[in-house]
């Protein structure tokens, strides 16, 4: 009997007609029965007169399963075993305790992510190269787009298109119109009813790809930023490519759903057309993946039922408020990005990054990264002065992504799944763990960000002992500063960017 993991991936390919057009006229789907879950997912055309059906076990043991379609006489049937998984393989990431995750096997899970918007549309020397710098910065979540992406310094044309036909001829464009992002140049010869299988076969080697490293793959379903008609098609075309995505991607348990990076600004889709986008996720996504949307100035209704986390394009201090307002996770997916280029939101200094890092963190939210190197770095490193990481990934050049996997550590030692803001006073703020950590004062985190004390004052009650360490998120030391109670007087360096961590030590005296 076939093989395989619990919250892997179980696929099953049946031959069927390849005349006329098989994505839109003809329908395929199958039933997976085990003793703890049935589970009906709908399958998609893969080109070649190939139909395919995906299936994400969730638990283990024997699995029988039916598959269906129009063109079949009799039903394929069969069964499989799925199971233990194997190491790093904890399932998809769910919401937990309110304003936090954790994997589905309960493992929390913290999310410090990067953008690389098109680094899945590049050639396959830049693909691997990302993948290496990606295993190198520790980072957990990855922002990419599933159709390609036209805006400054990713000008270029993709590796493929989602659908058959030819762009236009680009070389026609002048500066009145090649800098315009919003929508068909004119001249593209796309078949919106036809899908090109070749390009979603390599999204999802990127998917897997990016499971290997651990790293969860946020989807960004739909952008404004567009020279092809990818942005403006029509609601039926709309439809016809959602439920192709959510049948092809729906079983990979690192996939999120971002419905729109900045929908605000994608003027040819009305808020019905938002919620249709998310009531397709909710209905034919069997997995219950986690889901969100993006915006620029005007963010989205995160109170939605449908929303399962905030993504933001904010500040890092209004983490402790949009947990208040909304009651949900809070992921600050741009909060600018460390770099040179001219545009005011790309040109802030790694330290800046890393402050705004720990500053969410802190308050109770999750911190996005990016990267936006251009100029002098070119000169200095010899790279390409329009591949940037924030679009096309590759190489990291600054500073703040060598400081991630330290702040990855210090939230893994902290007790349960996350942070809760405690107080934040003269730009000190304080975090306690969510849930009983924080009701037995088990352990605190204070970061100083900006300021720069010769001494740290700190009392929680009288009776309670604490560890106190010293911690420089810059210079990513830990230094032991004793075991203290009451009120207390830390020596502390000078410094910006210190943190004072606090573990509770019962029975033990000063």
């Amino acid at each position: 009997m076939k093989q395989v993991e619990r919250w892997g991936l179980f696929e099953i390919a049946v031959k069927g007609p390849s005349a006329g057009n098989p994505f839109t006229e003809h329908h395929i789907e199958g039933a997976f029965t085990g003793a703890q879950e049935t589970v009906r997912a709908e399958g998609f055309y893969d080109g070649d007169g190939v139909y395919r059906v995906r299936f994400m076990p969730s638990f283990e043991g024997e699995y029988r399963y039916e598959i269906a379609a129009d063109f079949l006489v009799e039903p394929v049937n069969g069964a499989f075993t799925a199971v233990a998984p194997s190491g790093g393989n904890h399932g998809p990431v769910r919401v937990a305790k309110q304003y936090h995750f954790a994997y589905e096997d309960g493992t929390p899970y913290y999310s410090v992510g990067t953008t690389c918007y098109v680094w899945n549309h590049q050639s396959d020397v830049l693909i691997e190269e990302t993948l290496k710098s990606l295993e190198a910065a520790g980072f957990n979540k990855l922002r990419f787009c599933v159709l390609p992406k036209h805006f400054d310094y990713n000008l270029h044309e993709p590796r493929s298109y989602p659908y058959e036909g030819t762009p236009m001829d680009s070389s026609v464009l002048t500066d009145d119109n090649y800098y315009d992002y919003t929508g068909d140049r004119g001249g593209n010869r796309f078949d919106k009813t036809r899908f090109n299988p070749e390009h979603f076969r390599h999204i999802e080697k990127c998917i897997l790809a990016l499971q290997g490293l651990g790293i969860e793959a946020d989807l960004i379903m739909m952008h404004p930023y567009d020279r092809w008609g990818f942005s403006q098609m029509s609601h039926a075309e709309d439809a016809l490519y959602w439920n192709y995505c959510v049948a092809r991607f729906a079983a990979y348990r690192n996939v999120w759903w971002s419905l729109a990076n900045e929908y605000d600004i994608l003027k040819a889709k009305t808020l019905s057309d938002w919620e249709f986008y998310a009531d397709v996720l909710v209905k034919k996504d069997p997995y219950r993946h986690l889901r969100s949307i993006h915006h620029c100035i005007y963010q989205y209704d995160y109170s939605r039922p449908w929303i399962t986390h905030c993504s933001l394009q904010r500040p890092a201090q209004v983490a402790a408020d949009y947990r208040t307002q909304f009651g949900k996770p809070v992921v600050l997916d741009e909060m600018s990005y460390e770099g040179d280029i001219p545009w005011p939101w790309g040109n802030i200094t790694g330290e800046e990054m890393v402050r705004r890092f720990w500053e969410v963190a802190v308050r109770g939210g999750y911190p996005g990264h990016g990267e936006t190197y251009l100029g002098h770095r070119a000169d200095l490193n010899g790279r390409e002065t329009d591949v940037l990481w924030w679009s096309h990934g590759r190489k990291l050049y600054g500073e703040s992504w060598k400081r991630v996997r330290f702040l990855l550590d210090v939230m893994k030692q902290f007790p349960g799944h996350g942070l809760q803001p405690q107080r934040d006073m003269f730009n000190v703020s304080m975090a306690a763990p969510e849930g009983e950590f924080a009701e037995a004062k088990s352990a605190y985190l204070i970061y100083y960000g900006i300021m720069q004390p010769r001494e740290g004052v700190v009392e929680i009650d009288r009776a309670t002992p604490y560890r106190v360490e010293l911690v420089d998120t810059w210079n990513m030391t830990v230094e032991d500063a004793g075991i203290h109670k009451g009120r207390f007087h830390i020596p502390m360096p000078g410094r910006q960017y210190m943190v004072l961590r606090l573990t509770r030590v019962d029975g033990q005296e000063r």
